[in-house]
């Protein structure tokens, strides 16, 4: 029996593209649905084996549409197709009850693929989302008495650079001065009694 599937997009333009794609590999698409409203009264009905969500939708955001669906539809797979690669949205979605996260650049085949490893209950993943969900369940939470010692702020700081930006890019995301940054990084070293930033990465890594 052919997979079942439901597309949730407010793009015509992307929805369109991933219907093709969806019939173009033999699956069966029960609905085309532009925003979360219209996605809860249809897709219960057409109950899908797969849903196809966006995150940024009208009204009601594609997370919080993921968490009802998934109490109507427990069965049902949700593979989020987003433009965003941000941490939190990432693990709100994961935590919604998605199965699967990939960014909108995937390719046609990547996307099939990721239907098809879902429909089997894999839960696939951009390679670089997958990074940061390896990264984040490598963080010790409470093992190391040092990192226990950081304020909020420098935990903050600490996984940033642990995802690879520069202090003038933590600077900017965090709304912050460069010397702001410097002096958290400097307390930051002295409480873990490492003398770089490689060095601390590594310990808040272990």
């Amino acid at each position: 029996m052919s997979t079942a599937i439901a597309i949730v997009e407010d793009n015509p333009a992307v929805s369109d593209s991933l219907k093709k794609v969806v019939e173009g590999a033999q699956f069966k698409c029960v609905c085309v649905c532009p925003d979360a409203e219209t996605a809860l009264k249809q897709i219960p009905k057409g109950e899908p084996d797969v849903v196809i969500m966006d995150i940024e939708l009208p009204e009601m955001s594609g997370i919080e549409c993921t968490a009802r669906l998934k109490r109507l539809l427990p069965n049902t797979q949700i593979l989020i197709l987003t433009v965003y690669k941000n941490s939190d949205l990432i693990f709100k979605a994961l935590e919604a009850g998605a199965s699967g996260y990939l960014l909108k650049r995937s390719t046609s085949e990547e996307i099939v693929r990721a239907i098809r490893e879902v429909k089997e209950g894999g839960s696939p993943m951009t390679g670089e989302i997958a990074r940061k969900v390896v990264q984040h369940f490598r963080k010790p939470a409470t093992s190391n008495p040092a990192l226990e010692s950081l304020t909020r702020r420098e935990e903050e700081i600490l996984g940033l650079l642990a995802e690879g930006y520069t202090s003038k890019e933590i600077g900017d995301k965090l709304s912050i001065s460069y010397d702001t940054v410097c002096s958290h990084l400097r307390h930051i070293y002295d409480k873990l009694h490492v003398r770089s930033r490689t060095q601390a990465v590594i310990k808040y890594l272990q």
